[in-house]
C-alpha cells in the first residue's frame, strides 16, 4: 500500500442523502479537511467522488506548501451478526450484481441508514465513518 493511500484512508467522512432541494444523491464530507465534499447518485459514488476529492485536496496543500491537517483519530468497530439465509442470500445478490464485497455493502447501507436517521432528527450530517475494503 502507498504512503499516499494510507494517509488517504486515515481520513474519516460523513455521508447523509441528499434532498430533492439539494438535488437528490448522496453527499460526502471530510470533517477533517473544510471544504472538502463531493456527491454521487449512489453511495458508492459519492463515496469515490469523495475520495477523488480528497486527492485533490491534498494536492493543492503540497503545491501551496500547506501541511494538510492531521485526521481525526478514529477507532474501526467490529463485530460478528448471525444473519437469517435469506436475508445472507438477499446481501449476497445485491453485492454480486453492484460488485462489492458483502462487507463494503453493508456499511454502505449502514452509513446511509445512520445518516437518513440523524436527518430526520435534525442532527445534521451522517456519523462519522471511514471507507470500506474495496
Amino acid at each position: 500500500m502507498s504512503g499516499e493511500k494510507r494517509n488517504l484512508d486515515s481520513y474519516g467522512f460523513n455521508v447523509r442523502r441528499l434532498t430533492k432541494e439539494e438535488g437528490g444523491g448522496y453527499l460526502v464530507e471530510y470533517p477533517d479537511i473544510p471544504g472538502c465534499m463531493s456527491d454521487g447518485e449512489t453511495v458508492e459514488e459519492a463515496i469515490a467522488n469523495g475520495r477523488d476529492a480528497l486527492r485533490d485536496c491534498m494536492a493543492v496543500f503540497k503545491e501551496t506548501g500547506r501541511r494538510a491537517p492531521k485526521p481525526a483519530p478514529v477507532e474501526a468497530a467490529q463485530w460478528r451478526q448471525r444473519l437469517p439465509k435469506t436475508l445472507y442470500a438477499k446481501l449476497t445478490a445485491t453485492a454480486e450484481a453492484e460488485g462489492v464485497s458483502i462487507n463494503s455493502l453493508v456499511t454502505a447501507i449502514i452509513a446511509e441508514a445512520v445518516g437518513s436517521a440523524r436527518n430526520l432528527s435534525g442532527k445534521g450530517a451522517g456519523r462519522q465513518t471511514r471507507t470500506g475494503s474495496r
